[in-house]
């Protein structure tokens, strides 16, 4: 993440002026909110890693959307904006990986989400709580 925040300050420089304090300082700072929100939470507890990787993917969207708008203003071409939309994809589903694995950390009374886990038995699926659909009462003991 910590490349693409320098890639998109790269880029934004060639934006015309009337963007400089625009989306071209939107585009920057949302880039490098992303990789700020998990150096800041690293050394918090879990629940809180969690809320930093969150947020962290909340930042990684959001410069997506700014190299759209990027895009249709013509400021950056389609094969620019689509490769370093699939790089932020990628981070993304890094994240969403790693959210996961803090999340099963937590005690499962805790837990802001259920994780459906696979199934040892191929083709059959837990449908007890859909994967990544949050915890309501009526499922909670």
């Amino acid at each position: 993440m910590y490349r693409l925040h320098v890639d998109i300050c790269d880029l934004t420089q060639k934006w015309p002026q009337e963007e400089k304090y625009e989306l071209g300082s939107q585009s920057r700072r949302s880039s490098n909110s992303a990789p700020a929100q998990l150096a800041e939470k690293n050394d918090d507890r879990h629940i809180r890693k969690i809320e930093g990787v969150n947020r962290a993917r909340g930042e990684a969207a959001e410069t997506i959307h700014h190299l759209f708008m990027a895009k249709l203003k013509g400021y950056i071409t389609e094969k620019v904006y689509l490769e370093i939309r699939g790089r932020y994809k990628e981070c993304i589903r890094m994240l969403n990986g790693l959210e996961k694995t803090l999340e099963r950390k937590v005690p499962e009374r805790k837990r802001r989400w259920q994780l459906a886990e696979e199934t040892p038995v191929y083709g059959v699926k837990n449908e007890s709580f859909p994967q990544g659909w949050p915890i309501t009462t009526e499922h909670v003991s």
